[in-house]
């Protein structure tokens, strides 16, 4: 499932591209120095948050996934499973589900939500991240596992 090449703009087409987290790092996190330290960053968070056995979705939006030659973080959006206790969660894992405490750690900027949360539902929730700040849409990555 290759992922679809960038617009001119530098921003994948608007849509939700599902690809496995090596298909990303492969496509997004070279060509920099800062690009790499991204993209390790963004490995990080997705081995801590798949070990709490709770990801329902994991997508990746902003400026690591567009031509941006050094994004400054990466951006994630987390839907969790129904049964997800944040409370739960020990070690550094427990830092992906604060905000402002995964900005300051891990150079990310993270938002999540529980399935039954999610307003409109989920599907409405994951393509809300497809706006830009100043208007318009451009595409996003939800990560998936590699098939068997």
């Amino acid at each position: 499932m290759p992922l679809p090449p960038l617009t001119q703009i530098g921003d994948l087409p608007a849509g939700v591209h599902r690809a496995t987290l090596q298909e990303v790092l492969d496509r997004f996190g070279g060509g920099s120095l800062q690009r790499a330290v991204v993209a390790r960053r963004l490995e990080r968070i997705y081995g801590l948050v798949r070990g709490t056995a709770h990801l329902a979705r994991f997508v990746v939006f902003g400026s690591f996934v567009t031509a941006t030659p050094g994004p400054h973080d990466v951006d994630v959006f987390l839907v969790m499973a129904d049964e997800f206790e944040r409370s739960a969660v020990q070690g550094e894992a427990s830092l992906v589900f604060d905000h402002a405490v995964a900005d300051a750690y891990f150079g990310a900027s993270v938002f999540w939500v529980r399935r039954h949360a999610a307003l409109g539902g989920v599907d409405a929730a994951v393509e809300y991240w497809q706006l830009k700040r100043g208007g318009g849409q451009r595409g996003i990555v939800e990560i998936v596992e590699e098939a068997p």
